[in-house]
């Protein structure tokens, strides 16, 4: 009796010990995503205040509740708020598309701009507007489809009786560069009006989106968060060597392929509103796991910097450049290329060292 009492007394407390842990770790990612928030609330609030018009608070409040006289309405409902938005729903998607392929394939490389999927939408795009003369909403279709293609080809490239991350890693990144010089020859042969309407496609930016294409992407990346949301359950499981997996009862070639798909279409949502916003993928995963701190895939929390990070390279497009405004993909590749060489960095240091 005494023994099994002692054993049953052991597992209450290792019981106790977990449940803690849990709660402490819930705690915690609800405070990053607080935090996280509310430095993207303070950078879209600038966002709507901030400006050559020269409008007050009482404006900007005023035209967002539709009492605002023409001036404010037109600045802040025409101009500012759907800028905001795009910078919240690209940089969600961007973010939690990222996260989903590096804590599938298990490699912080595996970046969907790395890989070619944004390159294959900017490809896609840019090629819809040069040759075949289509704007306005075919081109995101286009844009859309790009990504898609471009992922397919990877996956099926990449299989070889299933997928290992970093065949696909390599594989990617191979398309990437096959991608990259396709843009270059189209840029090449059209003419200067031309190429600066396709540089948005290039770069990314949110300037011009009008309120129809806000619906549609907003409407595409709500669908997208509750699928993901509903799969999120079997990320960690992903996170493990297939053989872990499948002793846990995950059939890891589906919820792969689940896993991946949903990467892909969020991206590939983000990049037929916005452009390739660089970067903005490959980072904001790695800085939500740091925050939350448990090792997992901190889905929520990637959504949530994507966004916080799109809001303030978008703050700096606008104002920190004396004499005009910058696309918000060129700040964030200011931003995530030196990440990116360290990250190169650190690994080849890793492997050197064993």
């Amino acid at each position: 009796m005494a023994r099994g009492t002692t054993f049953d007394g052991r597992l209450a407390e290792v019981a106790t010990r977990v449940a803690v842990g849990r709660a402490r770790r819930r705690r915690r990612e609800a405070s990053v995503l607080l935090v996280t928030a509310l430095v993207a609330l303070v950078a879209a609030t600038a966002s709507l205040l901030l400006g050559a018009a020269g409008l007050t608070p009482g404006d900007v409040l005023a035209a967002l509740v539709g009492q605002g006289s023409p001036k404010a309405e037109f600045v802040i409902v025409r101009l500012r708020l759907p800028r905001v938005l795009a910078a919240v729903i690209a940089g969600s998607a961007l973010g939690l598309g990222g996260a989903l392929f590096q804590t599938t394939l298990r490699n912080p490389l595996a970046s969907p701009d790395i890989l070619g999927v944004t390159g294959g939408a900017s490809l896609a795009a840019v090629g819809s507007m040069l040759l075949l003369g289509l704007e306005g909403p075919a081109v995101s279709l286009a844009a859309f489809a790009g990504a898609l293609g471009v992922a397919a080809l990877m996956w099926g490239l990449a299989w070889r009786g299933g997928l290992t991350g970093i065949r696909f890693v390599l594989v990617g990144i191979g398309l990437a560069s096959i991608v990259g010089g396709l843009l270059g020859w189209l840029i090449t042969r059209a003419d200067v009006r031309e190429a600066s309407e396709a540089l948005v496609w290039m770069v990314g930016g949110i300037a011009s989106i009008a309120w129809p294409e806000l619906a549609t992407a907003g409407g595409a990346v709500a669908v997208l968060l509750v699928l993901t949301a509903l799969f999120s359950p079997r990320m960690p499981l992903l996170a493990l060597s297939d053989d872990s997996a499948r002793s846990l009862g995950v059939g890891t070639t589906g919820a792969r392929a689940v896993a991946i798909t949903l990467g892909v279409a969020l991206v590939a949502a983000a990049t037929a509103l916005a452009g390739p916003i660089a970067f903005v993928a490959l980072v904001a995963a790695p800085i939500a796991r740091a925050l939350v701190g448990h090792g997992q895939a901190a889905l929520a929390a990637s959504a949530v910097i994507g966004s916080t990070i799109v809001l303030v390279a978008d703050l700096v497009a606008q104002h920190a450049f004396v004499g005009t405004a910058v696309p918000v993909g060129i700040v964030t590749g200011l931003i995530g290329a030196p990440y990116l060489l360290w990250l190169i960095a650190r690994g080849n240091r890793k492997g050197s060292d064993g």
